[in-house]
């Protein structure tokens, strides 16, 4: 059998298995790539809440990158919860020239903070330069840009300029019926993804922005082509809703 395109998600594991890990091996899976995961912490939560974070200690986290990149060929690395800037620190190294996406996962949909407010920009700065793509939502644009998000155009464009990364700004919490995620490359091409909010129950909500882009990860793996990958990522996560 032909092998497929491996896929590693870095991240949280979610008790539930809406968000986090669980659902990025799942959309893995789904979209005809391999999964293979790397742990930064163990959460207990549900849709509505997380109860408790217990932390992935460095040497365990460590270990599984090892495992995964010293035995499989990774085509794309997708990032999630990454916990706090130790995590970073200790998977810079292993990426290498890997395709690398990263969701930057600070704020839960509960509310609660899931990386160290003071390091979070530092620590992602240096982790984006890594980075094929990133893909913060409004909240987390604007805690990265220390502004509130007006026009989310010109916020993808600041984001872009401010950390040299292209970026799809994920615009799921706007107001209005409808949806809109910017992207913007380093050129300054921008790029919108509209599509009619849907009346879907929070057990579908929760974990979207972790699905998207988990399958962007997928599908640049198996064709290498980044926008075409957030094309197709777009129109599947609206067929999976």
């Amino acid at each position: 059998m032909e092998q497929r395109p491996v896929c590693l998600s870095v991240g949280g594991s979610d008790s539930c298995a809406g968000a986090g890990i669980q659902a990025d091996l799942r959309v893995f899976d789904t979209l005809g790539v391999q999964g293979c995961s790397a742990i930064t912490a163990l959460t207990a939560q549900n849709p509505k809440e997380i109860l408790y974070i217990q932390a992935s200690s460095i040497a365990q986290f460590e270990a599984e990158l090892q495992a995964i990149t010293s035995f499989y060929d990774v085509a794309c690395i997708k990032t999630g919860m990454l916990y706090d800037q130790a995590h970073i620190g200790a998977l810079i190294p292993f990426l290498g020239n890997t395709p690398l996406i990263v969701d930057p996962v600070l704020i839960a949909s509960s509310g609660k903070l899931l990386f160290e407010e003071k390091t979070a920009k530092a620590s992602y700065q240096k982790l984006l330069q890594h980075s094929i793509l990133w893909t913060p939502n409004l909240q987390e644009a604007t805690y990265f840009l220390g502004k509130e998000v007006q026009d989310p155009v010109e916020t993808a464009s600041a984001l872009v300029l401010t950390y040299q990364t292209p970026v799809l700004l994920k615009g799921g919490h706007g107001q209005g019926n409808i949806l809109r995620d910017i992207y913007c490359d380093t050129q300054g091409n921008i790029e919108i993804f509209e599509h009619v909010k849907q009346d879907i129950s929070p057990l579908n909500l929760h974990g979207t922005g972790c699905r998207l882009a988990s399958a962007i990860a997928a599908y640049y793996a198996i064709d290498q082509h980044l926008l075409s990958a957030i094309h197709q990522a777009h129109d599947w996560l609206q067929s999976d809703l």
